[in-house]
């Protein structure tokens, strides 16, 4: 099809013309900060009576260390530190 001067040379959907910076697909800390903190405390209410099935907890485990990568090295060891400390104890809920 083919378009005159005064149109379009293709269609663009109503997107903008410009590049998407870096900057605006980087996720907000603040955001990666509450989730990790409500998996966090969701790991922290494991009990025996109400633990995670093994969905997910392999799911929280790949998780959770790739998202706090958004976050400051001693903020992101801290909360890993806390996580994994709780999924050994969730573990050992599980095999008993």
């Amino acid at each position: 099809m083919a378009t005159d001067s005064t149109g379009p040379a293709q269609l663009r959907f109503g997107f903008a013309e410009e590049k998407p910076t870096q900057e605006s697909w980087l996720p907000n800390p603040d955001d990666v900060r509450e989730d990790a903190l409500a998996i966090l405390a969701s790991a922290r209410a494991v009990t025996a009576d109400n633990l995670w099935d093994q969905r997910t907890l392999r799911y929280n485990k790949v998780v959770f260390p790739n998202m706090t990568k958004w976050l400051p090295d001693d903020e992101r060891e801290q909360l890993c530190f806390a996580f994994f400390r709780e999924v050994e104890r969730i573990e050992l809920l599980m095999a008993a």
